[in-house]
């Protein structure tokens, strides 16, 4: 049993409280997810010319490509003077260098606060293994997509604080885009309050969407269940506890890992591992396609009470 210290105990209260009186039917009223949309990005991202968008390949490029006009068409800003945030790593077991790309846009937020929500999702995947595409659909197209209606979401809502979206680039190589993002931020890193990261959002035959990161962070424990009670997917909190069992704790097999080893308080929403994980049957036909927009406006709804709550994230962290 995971006993909470008082001053955890105290920030739940609070947090608990926050959420109670919030009143979030009325908050996205104007905005509905397109779901159209949303499968039109998974269906693209996915596709086969994409050829499974391994990083410094040309269908990773294509991806980038893609995601960029996005924005540009929905008219999210980039961070800095561009979309694009080159930077290198060694590949594993090799003295090669390798350039990846994050992809960085911003919604400034309509207070004068200095605190900002990272939303995070990686765009690339595995690539080819000889004639053999790994099209990633759930990894991580989906999460991608899910991204791109938060975006979509917070233009017609305008949030509080400052939104990054952060689409990163080569997860699949030790998350080196993420951890490229925490060691060089755009913005000081003490102003990065909290991060919310999709990894798999499509596939789940029983409906069931987790969220991970509140074993280390109970003060946010309130927030999902709050967003829990909306949802038309189970929600349930776990796989971020210590354990010998191979696969049983999430923490730091996504990008949001990166983002806990700099005191980034992190929530990461996805679903459980599946037949189709990281196997070439990764596509888009073999997507639970309801679960997944049903999965992606429970997101939208997380992101926007997550902003809504973000002043009470940094008191709690002490960010």
């Amino acid at each position: 049993m995971r006993v909470l210290s008082v001053s955890s105990i105290l920030s739940v209260s609070l947090l608990a409280t926050a959420c109670v009186a919030m009143q979030p039917a009325e908050d996205g009223a104007g905005w509905a997810l397109d779901r159209e949309q949303l499968l039109s990005d998974l269906r693209i991202l996915a596709a086969d010319d994409m050829q499974g968008r391994a990083v410094a390949t040309d269908g990773n490029a294509r991806a980038r490509a893609f995601i960029i006009e996005r924005l540009e068409t929905m008219g999210v800003e980039p961070v800095g003077d561009s979309y694009e945030h080159v930077f290198s790593f060694e590949m594993p077991r090799s003295p090669e260098k390798v350039d990846g790309t994050n992809i960085l846009a911003l919604i400034e937020g309509t207070s004068d606060s200095d605190r900002t929500m990272v939303v995070s999702a990686h765009y690339d995947h595995e690539g080819m293994r000889g004639a053999q595409i790994w099209n990633g659909a759930d990894d991580n197209a989906s999460g991608v997509a899910s991204v791109l209606a938060v975006a979509e979401m917070f233009l017609a809502e305008p949030p509080e604080h400052d939104v990054i979206f952060a689409f990163v680039d080569a997860e699949e190589n030790g998350l080196q885009g993420a951890r490229a993002f925490v060691a060089d931020p755009p913005i000081p890193v003490e102003n990065i309050t909290f991060n919310l990261n999709m990894d798999m959002v499509a596939m789940s035959t029983d409906r069931i969407l987790w969220a991970v990161g509140t074993y280390h962070y109970p003060y946010l424990t309130p927030i999902v269940e709050d967003v829990a009670t909306r949802a038309t997917v189970s929600m349930p909190m776990g796989y971020d506890e210590p354990t010998e069992e191979p696969g049983g704790d999430w923490t730091n097999l996504t990008d949001s890992g990166a983002f806990h080893a700099a005191g980034i308080p992190f929530i990461y929403l996805g679903v459980d591992f599946h037949p189709h994980y990281h196997q070439p049957t990764d596509t888009y036909e073999n997507m639970t396609l309801d679960f997944f927009q049903d999965a992606s406006d429970a997101i939208a709804d997380f992101a926007r009470q997550s902003d809504a709550q973000l002043d009470m994230i940094g008191e709690a962290s002490g960010r």
